[in-house]
């Protein structure tokens, strides 16, 4: 069986084909790697883009404005699409991005480029919610494993080729074809899904929540932007930091509070009420954290302690990706083929925690093999829960609700990263402080000045032209500050281990049904 989409009015079933899923698939694959792409590729260009444009004191708004937006507009199409039909939706995120990516292409200022990334990421949110929403549309849940495992792939891949492809573009053409190259792909979806993709809409007059939307942004551009900033352009507790969070948790209250008496919620808060749901949302903020440890600092590891350059850092990341893309299409398979999803976040958490653990014994003599295979043991892990949580809300809501629960596990995935490259940020930091001191051969208040300039940012080759013995501490107190932080990202798997435990399996439906195929 394929997909296949039920048609009230006739109770009769329109059965697409493989292919003619696959063509679907594509464009939906293609979006979604543009949004994925585009939270990665401009890392290796900010350099030339703060020189170009003379704006290094607002650098860190060009991710951040793209990650900020790109989260909080994620539930908000999901809702939107639920309520007005996905394809038009979905075509104007793309329409919407693609825009935002020409405009930042042509930027000639700073902050011309954060406006244009922000706008970009609105488009964004829309493409990375409503691609694996879509496949909910054409594809019955039984079948819907193998697909998702492919959207899995391409997370993953986007998530090493990003730094990889900004790279070369900003040394072998120009740091605005990091934008531009988005252009020609988007158009390529945008035809595909014109003609290709026929989705139902609902014959019914809906009413936005306004105030709910409103409230979803107080809540979470505070929270991210306080991660975001965290030990890095803030102290933890300053009273900017702490100031944040203070008004993203009163934010939050009110949300939840408008959110249980709105008609059409934005985030209706009965779907917590389905244990499914509510245990799929924590392992996505769990799975996001461990997911960006693994991404972030790993190629942090390479470059500082063993001198690798960005790139090269982020090719020795393969094997990651590698142990992420057999287990995102094997488990993928094996629960179309089975009918069961339940075991894949176990064993996922229960893998990813050995992984982890494995990456706690990093010591200065850890060969490169050694590395890889850790890398390969981790990737296999996340790979087998990176998008169960997806299939398992998609199968456990009303087909009227499946976008705003897509939507859902994607925010909250967004959110459980940028939690995971605060917190982990944090404790990197604060036990390389703690390790400096107990190591460095030099007066203690030497040892202040140079820990606080080694945490604003320091090269292996700046490393390696100190005094010996100086050089080795450091690297030392790096390696020891990794394993701390690796050892210290156990509980949190542990966390997403008894979380899966409790992740309740429903029949998986082999059939798709919605209202009106037009």
């Amino acid at each position: 069986m394929t997909g296949e989409i039920v048609n009230k009015k006739t109770d009769s079933f329109i059965e697409k084909s493989h292919e003619e899923i696959m063509v679907i698939i594509f464009a939906l694959m293609l979006a979604m790697l543009l949004g994925s792409l585009d939270q990665t590729i401009v890392a290796t260009a900010l350099p030339k883009i703060a020189t170009d444009l003379h704006g290094l004191n607002k650098l860190s708004w060009v991710a951040t404005a793209y990650l900020l937006t790109s989260a909080i507009s994620t539930p908000l199409y999901g809702k939107i699409g639920d309520q007005f039909g996905r394809k038009k939706i979905f075509q104007f995120s793309i329409v919407l991005f693609l825009i935002g990516s020409a405009f930042c292409g042509i930027s000639q200022n700073m902050d011309q480029l954060v406006a244009f990334r922000a706008l970009q990421g609105i488009g964004a949110g829309g493409l990375m919610s409503l691609s694996m929403t879509i496949v909910g549309d054409v594809v019955s849940p039984r079948q819907r494993g193998k697909y998702l495992g492919y959207f899995g792939a391409v997370f993953a891949i986007s998530s090493v080729a990003g730094p990889l492809l900004g790279g070369f573009f900003t040394d072998s053409l120009s740091w605005r074809w990091v934008f531009y190259i988005n252009i020609p792909l988007g158009i390529i979806a945008l035809l595909v899904i014109a003609a290709r993709l026929h989705l139902p809409v609902k014959k019914t007059v809906h009413k936005i929540d306004y105030l709910g939307s409103g409230l979803l942004i107080a809540t979470a551009t505070p929270i991210i932007l306080a991660t975001v900033w965290g030990g890095i352009t803030h102290p933890w507790g300053s009273s900017t930091i702490i100031g944040l969070y203070a008004f993203g948790i009163f934010a939050m209250i009110l949300f939840i509070l408008w959110e249980r008496r709105a008609k059409e919620a934005i985030l209706p808060t009965h779907l917590f009420k389905n244990d499914i749901f509510t245990m799929s949302m924590i392992l996505s903020v769990l799975v996001g954290m461990a997911m960006f440890a693994a991404i972030l600092f790993i190629p942090e590891y390479q470059q500082i302690v063993r001198g690798y350059s960005a790139i090269k850092s982020g090719l020795l990341l393969l094997p990651l990706v590698a142990g992420m893309l057999i287990t995102l299409v094997t488990s993928g398979r094996l629960i179309t083929k089975y009918g069961h999803y339940r075991p894949f976040p176990i064993l996922g958490a229960i893998i990813t925690t050995i992984g982890m653990w494995l990456f706690s014994g990093l010591t200065l003599k850890t060969t490169q093999l050694q590395l890889s295979i850790w890398m390969v043991v981790l990737g296999i892990g996340l790979g087998m829960f990176m998008q169960v949580m997806t299939l398992a809300v998609q199968n456990a809501v009303d087909h009227s609700e499946i976008g705003v629960a897509t939507a859902s596990a994607t925010f909250f995935r967004s959110i459980g990263s940028s939690l995971g490259g605060a917190i982990f940020g944090a404790i990197l930091t604060n036990r390389l402080a703690f390790h400096l001191k107990q190591l460095l051969p030099i007066a203690s208040d030497k040892v202040n000045s140079l820990t606080t300039s080694i945490q604003n940012g320091i090269s292996a080759a700046d490393i390696n032209q100190m005094p010996p013995n100086v050089s080795h501490a450091i690297f030392k107190a790096f390696v020891l500050s990794f394993h701390d932080m690796f050892l210290l990202g156990i509980p949190i798997l542990i966390l997403a281990l008894i979380a899966a435990l409790f992740l309740r399996e429903t029949p998986l439906r082999t059939t798709v049904k919605t209202p009106e195929v037009i």
